[in-house]
């Protein structure tokens, strides 16, 4: 059986930008379908990753047993943790190497490139992955996940949804807390994902002038 697309509300990229907020209070009887958060993240993975390893891994906290679970491990966001559809934890994975071959050989089969050009880049790469230290790596998946955090909030706003990223938890406890192998996977961001309960607050921005140089 096919499986049905759910349409984005907009396309209009102008938009999508312009009227993400952040938002702390959602409206509690919104539940975004399975089907529907998985369009959400599908889309979020097009985001770059280093030499496309897509490290990002996510955590889709939805059930009311799961939300207790975060509550004691985000305390300064409860607001979004209680009324949310979903909290969802982005995930660095340090072994994301291994997916090489899945992700390399699947763009041969599909004619992306020839198998060459695939064995050029393992060996080019193979030897940095096995030598590269843990913070090395760590600071590679903290750039990767910001990417992909960015693009699902993007993502979910085109759904016609509101999200809102928070670095406010116990990061050194999150993955455990869950069944995750603490050691192996990095926590990005919290993202509370739902539909708004009110507009949030239109913020500043500085102006370009004081943030961007030309040479």
């Amino acid at each position: 059986m096919a499986t049905k697309t759910i349409a984005p509300v907009t396309n209009d990229f102008y938009k999508i930008v312009t009227e993400r907020r952040s938002i702390k209070k959602y409206d509690k009887t919104v539940k975004i379908s399975r089907e529907e958060m998985e369009e959400i993240l599908t889309l979020a993975t097009r985001a770059p990753s280093s030499i496309n390893m897509q490290p990002w891994r996510f955590l889709v906290i939805e059930s009311p047993e799961a939300k207790v679970k975060l509550a004691p491990l985000a305390r300064f966001n409860q607001t979004q943790v209680e009324t949310s559809s979903a909290v969802i934890a982005v995930f660095g994975d340090l072994n994301n190497f291994e997916k090489f071959e899945e992700i390399y050989g699947a763009a041969v089969d599909r004619g992306y490139m020839p198998l060459e050009v695939k064995e050029q880049i393992h060996a080019s790469f193979s030897g940095y992955y096995e030598t590269i230290s843990r913070e090395q790596m760590k600071d590679v998946v903290l750039v990767d996940g910001g990417l992909v955090s960015m693009e699902l909030m993007l993502a979910a706003r085109a759904y016609g949804y509101d999200t809102n990223p928070m670095g406010g938890y116990e990061k050194d406890q999150i993955a455990e807390a869950f069944g995750l192998d603490k050691e192996r996977y990095i926590p990005v961001m919290l993202i509370s994902i739902g539909k708004a309960a009110d507009n949030g607050h239109t913020s500043v921005r500085l102006p370009i002038d004081q943030i961007a140089q030309w040479k």
